[in-house]
């Protein structure tokens, strides 16, 4: 595919513990419009590797880091002097302050990067993220952690029961309704097929949207007393409430 130099790519990425489950999209931003120029399922990482070189801001759905006291506590390799099992030590073990942030938006956890099946995906990302060189996990100004059911909630569309073959139905309706909020998005009906058809393939457009927003500043970056540990555990970058419009006229 041949690539104008005039206009800003971005890249989103649904990634899966597996090549076949892994959606991505790239979208193309000119003249106060958007279109699809890649959207498919079964990216390798070399395939990732490559098209986040041709473009300008990249958003994966993975967990970039691991809560920092789990990798304390794996460092120290016993129990011996770990504190007292409590609730509070428990959910520090599963939680990144990230996860944190996120449920007092969306009013629930995100996936354990620590203790639910997300683990796998996040260790296939550990070392993608490596060969992309990005060494700052907070946000780096090129690729950029997202979490699309919290995206959608955040705009106000239907971030729930649009997952797999049952969901088919109500994510129909849902691309729907981000088509109708987004008239400057152009998807051509074949894509709009595939994300019909896949959940990986819808995530993934949301990921391209969602870079877009972090590359303009109209995400929730980490605030400045978290940054450090940011660096290391991850930031989920959740766009603002308006972002979807403000997308259209360039930010």
């Amino acid at each position: 595919m041949t690539h104008s130099n005039s206009c800003v790519r971005t890249l989103g990425v649904d990634l899966a513990s597996a090549a076949k489950k892994t959606g991505v999209c790239v979208l193309a931003w000119d003249m106060g419009f958007a279109r699809v120029e890649t959207l498919e399922v079964g990216a390798d990482d070399p395939e990732i590797v490559a098209l986040q070189r041709h473009c300008d801001a990249t958003g994966i759905d993975a967990p970039f880091g691991w809560p920092e006291p789990f990798r304390t506590f794996l460092a120290r390799g016993n129990g011996a002097y770990l504190p007292d099992w409590t609730e509070d030590y428990r959910d520090q073990m599963r939680f990144r302050r990230t996860d944190h942030s996120v449920k007092q938006v969306i009013n629930r956890w995100p996936l354990s990067v620590s203790s639910d099946l997300i683990a796998v995906p996040a260790m296939r990302c550990a070392g993608l993220l490596a060969r992309l060189g990005v060494e700052d996990f907070s946000g780096d100004g090129r690729v950029f952690e997202v979490y699309p059911a919290a995206a959608l909630y955040r705009w106000k569309l239907m971030d729930r029961g649009y997952k797999g073959a049952k969901g088919e139905a109500r994510r129909a309706l849902l691309v729907d309704e981000l088509l109708s909020r987004a008239p400057w998005l152009r998807v051509d009906q074949g894509d709009v097929d595939r994300m019909n058809a896949s959940d990986d393939a819808f995530d993934a457009l949301i990921c391209a949207l969602v870079a877009r927003a972090a590359s303009l500043g109209l995400t929730d970056g980490p605030p400045s007393h978290d940054r450090e540990l940011a660096c290391q555990e991850g930031w989920i970058h959740l766009p603002a409430v308006d972002s979807l419009e403000r997308l259209g006229e360039g930010g």
